[in-house]
């Protein structure tokens, strides 16, 4: 096994040991996260199924500009999360090459990706804007949120 498979194995052994500690000194925190983390998403299911059709943006609000977005992602977690697991494993020695060849692959499947999801926000938006259909999808989501917990409560085993 390369040297750099092992080094980011055992720091994921690490990080998971650390993480998962106070579970085995205190049993109960298991409990005490699970009901916390159902009565949240249970919560938010609810705030999703009644949620009301947001009314029109002010006519003197904008979204953000680029520059603004772009700064935006320096306090983004999943973007902190992505760029340290790929750097981790794609670019070991972290020479400027090796950087400069991941953030270019990331650049190059990130804006079509990008420019797709924006297009189908456009396509739902415009969708979405029949009360009928904003209260069927919401009530939907809320459900299916609802049944995403089936796994969290043990109720197939």
């Amino acid at each position: 096994m390369p040297a750099e498979v092992e080094a980011v194995i055992n720091a994921l052994r690490f990080d998971a040991q650390f993480a998962t500690e106070p579970f085995d000194i205190l049993p109960a925190l298991n409990l005490v996260l699970k009901v916390v983390s159902v009565g949240y998403l249970l919560w938010l299911a609810f705030k999703i199924a009644t949620a009301a059709p947001v009314e029109e943006r002010d006519a003197d609000s904008s979204p953000m500009t680029f520059l603004q977005a772009a700064t935006f992602q320096w306090v983004n977690p999943k973007a902190w999360a992505m760029c340290l697991s790929a750097i981790t494993l794609y670019a070991p020695d972290r020479s400027l090459l090796s950087v400069a060849i991941v953030a270019g692959a990331f650049a190059l499947v990130s804006f079509p990706a990008i420019s797709v999801w924006a297009w189908l926000g456009t396509v739902v938006r415009q969708w979405l804007s029949n009360a009928t259909r904003l209260r069927v999808f919401n009530i939907t989501m809320s459900a299916l949120l609802v049944a995403s917990l089936y796994p969290v409560l043990g109720l197939g085993t």
